[in-house]
């Protein structure tokens, strides 16, 4: 359970090679029916999540009279520790069932803000705007900054999120010039302090970003955030679509505010924050699976963030390198494709072919690794562990070198790049159809926000 995965390991014993194969010889690996939308299909999924969502707010609300009667009498209750019993573990069964459901909330509407759902713009921006604005996201401007990343993933200058932190960063001496002692004075913490770090992460990591770019681009001034329309972030035409997200979530708010005023406080955070926020104390959080905030936090974390997966400056970054500087992983098994649809089982493909839409990234995803070879990235390491070791191994990586990788506490990375890994750019441009996609998604049109 606390150990790399084997495809991890096989990793660490290889040195570096950047992809030598073309954009072309992956789109002409993937049958084009793969491409097409279901708009049946589509809709089908969506009206899913819904329903489950509905269904399991209905369970709650007789989780009381189901425990007090013993199931309608099936279960003998005559004590009130056994009817005690009995609410607790219908609570945590529906935190934790809702939290997967507003987790598939999230990734739905992430479908939805690429387009890869439905033909019809409307159709798309609607449907995401107002499930986003339900679990409180800012739906157009995640969007504008997502398909931004899409565009620059794994370049050190242009990416949107989790840019490494940089030796120079941390006012580090030099490599040549570093010691044990000085690597200890910036990195060596206590495991609670590390573990209070990580809860803050995953706790507060989404709203650290929304609101502060914290591990975000450093292109923009300190200050930036994600709910400013002025922000630096955006281009002028998506100012509007900046401004009616942050209406939704003032509104979203507010009946939140309301629902506690009118039926209390701790039915708020029954029903709703807790599966917002929850973090399961059980087998299943070692398995990596916690839902919301802390998946979302968690899955984007681990898919960019990873000690053997590199990170290019602009001499050697292309579309394709950062496309495939990413790593799919089977995070909470056939739960995690049902409830994530594949977001961290088939991420790679979704970054190569993000216009598809996700129920065909499966299909995808196999049909690219016979391509990319060594370079498709898999890891059936232990999510929770995954997760611990990125956390307090990808420290900072260096201010020089055209193709770098994390260094840990002791300034030391675990992989290197190989001698014959020349400059060999393809083709620096994003595809046609991200750049079409990208255009059409991240609110740039005049005529709609």
């Amino acid at each position: 359970m606390f150990s790399n995965g084997p495809e991890y390991e096989a990793r660490l014993r290889k040195p570096f090679t950047p992809p030598r194969i073309s954009l072309k010889q992956l789109h002409d690996a993937v049958p084009k029916h793969l491409m097409q939308k279901d708009t049946l299909r589509s809709a089908g999924f969506v009206v899913r999540d819904l329903v489950f969502c509905a269904a399991l707010f209905a369970c709650a609300f007789y989780i009381g009279p189901a425990a007090r009667t013993g199931f309608g009498g099936l279960v003998p209750v005559t004590a009130a520790w056994q009817v005690q019993l009995i609410q607790g573990f219908l609570w945590l069964s529906y935190w934790w069932w809702q939290g997967l459901v507003f987790t598939s909330f999230f990734c739905i509407a992430h479908e939805l803000g690429h387009g890869t759902l439905f033909d019809s713009w409307y159709a798309n921006n609607i449907l995401g705007f107002l499930i986003h604005s339900f679990i409180l996201v800012p739906f157009f401007a995640w969007k504008a900054s997502h398909n931004a990343h899409h565009k620059a993933v794994g370049s050190i200058e242009r990416d949107e999120n989790y840019v490494p932190y940089e030796r120079s960063d941390f006012k580090l001496p030099p490599e040549d010039r570093a010691r044990r002692a000085d690597y200890a004075e910036v990195f060596e913490e206590t495991p609670i302090m590390t573990l209070g770090r990580l809860l803050i992460m995953q706790g507060f990591g989404w709203w650290l970003y929304m609101g502060f770019n914290m591990m975000g681009s450093k292109m923009y001034p300190e200050g930036t955030n994600l709910l400013s329309p002025y922000s630096p972030i955006f281009k002028k035409g998506q100012r509007l679509g900046i401004f009616i997200s942050d209406v939704a979530l003032v509104v979203m708010g507010t009946a939140l505010v309301f629902f506690g005023f009118r039926y209390g406080w701790a039915s708020l955070v029954a029903y709703y924050f807790i599966p917002y926020m929850y973090i399961l104390p059980s087998s299943a959080s070692v398995s990596g699976s916690d839902p919301t905030v802390f998946a979302v936090v968690m899955c984007t974390f681990l898919h960019h963030s990873d000690p053997t997966i590199p990170h290019y400056r602009k001499e050697e970054w292309t579309f394709l390198r950062g496309a495939t500087a990413t790593v799919d992983r089977p995070i909470l098994g056939w739960i995690g494709r049902f409830f994530f649809h594949n977001v961290s089982h088939d991420h790679i493909a979704h970054h190569l072919f993000s216009h598809a839409p996700f129920y065909n990234q499966p299909q995808i995803t196999e049909a690219i690794r016979s391509v990319l070879m060594e370079n498709y990235n898999y890891d059936s390491t232990n999510s929770f562990y995954a997760l611990y070791r990125s956390f307090t191994e990808c420290c900072f990586i260096e201010d020089e070198g055209s193709i770098v990788f994390y260094k840990n506490a002791e300034g030391v990375a675990v992989r290197e790049v190989s001698d014959d890994a020349s400059s060999m750019p393809s083709a620096t441009a994003v595809p046609p159809t991200l750049k079409s996609a990208s255009s059409t998604n991240t609110g740039e049109s005049t005529s709609a926000p």
